[in-house]
């Protein structure tokens, strides 16, 4: 038989065990324990935590991207990331042959995790965080509305799945739609060393770091060969 569980005539929670006329009262400090244990998961997974997470990437990044459905390919990617307005707001640039091709904002709206993502399709979705879990480095953001949109079946991204692996591993997928049709970017990005980043643009492969972002303003917005660089989308 299970254990009943009852107050008491001053409000203490006390076990029946059954048949056997075992009355147990509960600790009111094993009570608080849980409680506390609850509380501090739910706080975890808050907008709050997820940003403040969000800030220890900060850094250049470089990896790789592959499409998936309804676009194909494969490409190398770079990417950099830096804290804006006081700490308030975490800046994601993803870099093409040295020229930034997209940019997302990360930051708080009250209680909410939101993004805006500046995209290569020259709209503006604005995402928030529908799924949160700290422990596990998952965030995922669904589409709430878009500045410059010309119709609903323009291309744009409609959401974001981001996977914290570790503090040097983070795989973002886009997910893209547009003509009636939906695909994903999957971008795969591991940290670079300190000092790697000017060493890897030098070798053509186009950083993200602050190094580069200065050197494509000086350029024009020309990659390292002196051709336009194409956009991801």
């Amino acid at each position: 038989m299970k254990p009943a569980i009852r107050s008491d005539a001053r409000g203490w929670p006390r076990i029946s065990l059954g048949g056997t006329g075992r009355v147990c009262r509960l600790s009111a400090v094993a009570v608080l324990y849980v409680s506390a244990i609850g509380v501090s998961e739910a706080q975890n997974d808050t907008g709050a935590a997820a940003l403040e997470r969000l800030s220890a990437l900060v850094g250049d990044w470089s990896g790789s991207l592959e499409w998936s459905g309804a676009r194909s390919g494969r490409n190398a990617i770079n990417a950099t990331y830096y804290a804006t307005g006081n700490g308030s707001a975490i800046v994601e640039n993803l870099i093409m042959g040295g020229v930034p091709t997209m940019t997302s904002v990360y930051h708080l709206d009250g209680a909410d995790l939101r993004m805006t993502h500046y995209c290569a399709a020259r709209n503006q979705p604005r995402l928030k965080a529908n799924k949160i879990d700290n422990a596990q480095g998952i965030l995922d953001f669904s589409f709430v509305d878009a500045t410059n949109l010309s119709s609903p079946d323009a291309p744009h991204v409609y959401g974001l799945e981001m996977r914290l692996l570790d503090a040097d591993h983070i795989i973002l997928t886009f997910l893209f739609e547009g003509g009636g049709k939906r695909s994903k970017e999957r971008i795969d990005l591991k940290r670079l060393p300190e000092g790697r980043c000017q060493t890897v643009r030098n070798k053509g492969a186009g950083c993200g770091g602050r190094n580069c972002a200065r050197s494509f303003q000086r350029d024009g917005g020309v990659s390292e060969n002196g051709a336009e660089t194409r956009p991801s989308f």
